[in-house]
């Protein structure tokens, strides 16, 4: 029986940067600055593990960083597949006063992503791509080869827009949004996205979340007020990952969204993506 859900891309160090006023250009701002594990695909991989088993496939450095990441995303109860090249990379979270971010990312080894072997999605029911693993470097091209491998393997595939600019440079994007079964998108996202033929969960922070069937049919379902939003950082991530653990558990959708709701809303006080401050 299939009981994994994989999710193929990055995993990196994530520089958070919390500025205590105004930047000042050109000069000096004070601001508190945080370090922890990123990266759009490792972080639904450890929010996940929470509940179902749960399988990171991805490239890291080979440094001292490389191996408290990938030990940190083992004791979050993730199998962990990684190949280890070159440096493991570093994106610096810019976020300002009311919790928006702003990425400079440097992904290092997370680009070089070697093709995976059709073992890789051995036990595997659902297989999750952020869309930064389809943007640039080799892995773009091995987890294109690894999309077709799922669909010999009858593994369903779901994904995250992640990025309006990455979207951007994902030059065959209509053509693959053929092999997606779900789609997860937040408003400047969903500008850029093709016409998905598949269900599309339009992600609109503090208003209501949006089901849109792809004959157009519309499920609302609200979402309960934050206080003290302090950093977006990994939102969608988390969201993703309560929505699909859910999924591989069979509950009604109803319950995954309730699900998706809570894993985001806990990650919007802290500094990063990370859920390890919250019981």
């Amino acid at each position: 029986m299939r009981s994994y859900l994989a999710v193929v891309g990055d995993l990196v160090e994530d520089v958070v940067v919390w500025p205590t006023g105004p930047v000042q250009r050109g000069s000096d701002t004070p601001a508190r600055v945080f370090r922890s594990r990123g990266g759009s695909a490792a972080n639904v991989a450890a929010a996940a593990a929470r509940y179902v088993p749960t399988r990171f496939l991805g490239c890291v450095g080979e440094d001292a960083l490389g191996d408290r990441l990938v030990s940190e995303l083992e004791s979050a109860g993730v199998e962990v597949q990684v190949q280890r090249r070159g440096r493991t990379g570093t994106v610096v979270v810019l976020v300002d006063e009311d919790g928006e971010r702003t990425f400079f990312p440097d992904r290092g080894a997370a680009a070089d992503l070697a093709p995976l072997p059709p073992e890789a999605l051995e036990d595997v029911r659902i297989l999750h791509v952020p869309a930064y693993g389809l943007h640039g470097g080799r892995t773009a091209d091995s987890v294109r080869s690894l999309l077709e491998e799922a669909a010999r393997q009858d593994v369903t595939v779901t994904f995250d827009a992640s990025s309006w600019a990455v979207l951007r440079q994902i030059p065959d994007l209509d053509e693959l949004r053929h092999r997606f079964s779900l789609a997860f998108a937040n408003g400047p996202e969903l500008a850029e996205l093709p016409e998905m033929p598949c269900p599309v969960v339009e992600k609109h922070g503090g208003r209501a979340t949006v089901v849109v069937d792809p004959d157009l049919r519309r499920r609302t379902f609200p979402v309960e007020p934050v206080d003290g939003v302090r950093d977006t950082t990994g939102a969608g991530d988390a969201f993703a990952a309560g929505w699909l653990s859910a999924m591989m558990e069979g509950l009604p959708l109803e319950e995954q969204v309730a699900r998706a709701h809570d894993l985001a809303r806990r990650v919007l006080t802290t500094p990063g993506a990370g859920l390890e401050e919250h019981p």
